[in-house]
């Protein structure tokens, strides 16, 4: 994407995503200028999705758009933070047709418009390998409320929002896998990040981390900076009914607490909060489930209530 074609691209599809944002600078400039408010800090979140690797290669714009922006958002939601605008910067395919970039802005749009966003600048180029997506989240906190890794207390409570493991069953859906899966998919397709869950959990949460490489990997996350263990109570953890239905038919609980993409918060927090946290869980519509207790020691250990251990041989993604 050369000379006409690539700025006709940038001022036809993608500066109308800037909703006129004066931190844009009407994407003329070589950056952008934002300005945090008084007494706030900024927070700050890039991912990367590769197509083949983190998406399907078949997926359509308005899956590969909404998987893009809502991961990245998650990165602030366990922050705490509350999203503000958001950089991109595409790698596109040579033999990727106007038609799906125009379908996938719009599709980005959309996207961008739920969640009050706005594209304040980025970068754009061809490829001869597979579509690359990074985008930079920023959004704000109050100073020194931002939610961490490494606060996590022994004697805390580990809880989880939302449900595990869907959106690992929905990828098989989408990858074409038989059975009644399909109720997964959405997990997959459109993840929600936990953004008003992480705002209220500022003040509550000792330690907070967004489940996207797998309950078990992302726990271990949380231990290894909080410098200590963390037990999780398998028959604690909450799934759906599809996935209740997967595990009778002979899937594997490990499958679900490692496979990643759920999205959902892991945090941990003082029992004493334990009703609060309830009650906070119903005034959002969501539930919030406690499923360990962080404990002395290192690493993440996983029992049923039977005593038997987890030992999956791997927990969960990773590149290398």
């Amino acid at each position: 994407m050369a000379g006409d074609g690539e700025f006709d691209f940038i001022r036809q599809r993608l500066q109308p995503l800037t909703e006129g944002d004066p931190a844009a600078l009407d994407l003329a400039d070589d950056a952008a200028l934002l300005t945090p408010g008084a007494g706030e800090d900024l927070v700050l979140a890039c991912d990367t999705l590769v197509a083949g690797v983190h998406f399907l290669e078949t997926d359509t714009p308005q899956v590969v758009a909404s998987r893009a922006l809502r991961t990245n958002l998650s990165d602030l939601a366990a922050m705490g933070a509350v999203p503000r605008a958001y950089l991109s910067a595409i790698a596109w395919p040579r033999d990727l047709d106007a038609d799906w970039r125009a379908a996938f802005t719009a599709a980005l749009h959309r996207e961008q418009a739920g969640f009050g966003l706005t594209l304040i600048g980025g970068d754009t180029t061809s490829t001869p390998g597979p579509l690359t997506i990074s985008l930079t989240l920023v959004g704000t906190v109050p100073a020194g409320t931002a939610l961490r890794r490494n606060g996590a207390r022994i004697g805390d409570d580990v809880w989880i929002s939302g449900v595990v493991g869907d959106a690992g069953l929905g990828l098989k859906a989408a990858g074409g896998a038989g059975g009644d899966l399909a109720a997964c998919r959405a997990a997959y397709e459109a993840p929600e990040p936990r953004l008003a869950l992480g705002e209220a959990l500022r003040g509550f949460a000792s330690a907070a981390i967004d489940v996207s490489d797998g309950l078990l990997a992302d726990a271990g996350h949380v231990a290894t900076a909080s410098r200590c263990a963390i037990r999780i109570d398998v028959d604690a953890v909450p799934h759906s009914p599809t996935a209740h239905a997967w595990l009778r038919d002979g899937g594997q609980v490990e499958t679900l607490l490692t496979s990643g993409d759920d999205y959902e918060l892991l945090f941990t927090a003082s029992s004493d909060d334990s009703a609060a946290l309830t009650a906070l869980g119903g005034r959002l519509g969501l539930s919030l489930t406690r499923i360990g207790a962080v404990r002395d020691g290192a690493g993440v250990v996983a029992e049923t209530a039977d005593g038997r251990r987890l030992e999956p041989q791997t927990a969960g993604f990773t590149h290398f």
